[in-house]
């Protein structure tokens, strides 16, 4: 499977991410990539909105994971940005989150690829300054 999305406003890469979120079940893992400012946490805050979550959500960099359980799934939301080795992960207990009954969204996960579960769906988020500085294209596989 894959789907490309383009949008031009922040409200719409949010909007993205609350469909996507609205439509998630127990257990996925979705792995979300993109330099620095292309709208990862806005896409999340959008996933978050699309569980339910009504606390502000916002990227988890010195903690690694946040939970918000007040969805109707629990949300493990990782920022992985600054690990430095994969045993990081192991030590917070990934495999609990990976396998858990919640949904998890891990921002800049290429850094722990050798980790993830095998069946995880990928986005990707890419700018394209000449199409406006606000748009975005999203690339969703498996």
């Amino acid at each position: 499977m894959k789907k490309t999305f383009e949008t031009n406003k922040a409200e719409e890469t949010f909007l993205l991410g609350k469909k996507l979120a609205e439509q998630a079940t127990s257990g996925q893992v979705y792995c979300l990539d993109g330099e620095l400012g292309t709208g990862k946490t806005v896409f999340t805050q959008g996933f978050a909105a699309g569980l339910g979550i009504k606390e502000p959500v916002n990227s988890p960099t010195f903690t690694i994971v946040q939970v918000y359980e007040e969805g109707r799934l629990d949300f493990y939301h990782f920022d992985v940005y600054r690990i430095t080795d994969v045993e990081e992960m192991y030590e917070i207990g990934c495999e609990e989150y990976f396998d858990g009954e919640g949904v998890c969204l891990i921002e800049w996960a290429q850094l722990i690829e050798e980790i993830l579960p095998e069946n995880v769906i990928h986005i990707k988020i890419e700018k394209n300054l000449e199409k406006g500085f606000d748009y975005r294209k999203i690339v969703m596989f498996d």
